[in-house]
């Protein structure tokens, strides 16, 4: 997204929105919760406070609702980078909180492109 001139400065250095939906069991879109989004966030949080990546720092973790990238979740977006990734493992989280979050790198191997999951540009046009 653009900054605009007079835009207030960013609220946070990172936020980081983990989606914990959840989905019936069989749903065929799947859902982050039911692949185990919520222990992960909740890693997450903790894991980022032990690393003084808290609110002091300007980090914040979140849980969120959908965020359209179930089938290819668990789903993690960190603003105001706008990037996506999905985890699967402590290890993923801790790789992200790393390198994404502390050194201002991107974990490549997790990184969610647009061309992963569901094609939301076609659904629109139709």
């Amino acid at each position: 997204m653009t900054q605009l001139p007079g835009d207030p400065a960013d609220f946070y250095r990172a936020h980081i929105f983990v989606c914990t939906n959840e989905r019936p069991e069989n749903h065929p879109r799947g859902s982050c919760g039911r692949k185990g989004s919520e222990k992960l966030r909740n890693y997450m949080k903790v894991r980022a406070k032990e690393l003084g990546l808290d609110l002091e720092d300007g980090v914040r973790v979140n849980n969120a609702g959908c965020l359209e990238r179930c089938e290819v979740g668990p789903a993690i977006v960190i603003y105001p980078d706008g990037i996506w990734y999905r985890a699967e493992t402590f290890a993923d989280i801790d790789e992200i909180l790393d390198v994404h979050v502390r050194q201002g790198g991107r974990v490549e191997r997790l990184l969610l492109r647009p061309e992963d999951g569901p094609d939301h540009k076609a659904k629109k046009q139709k």
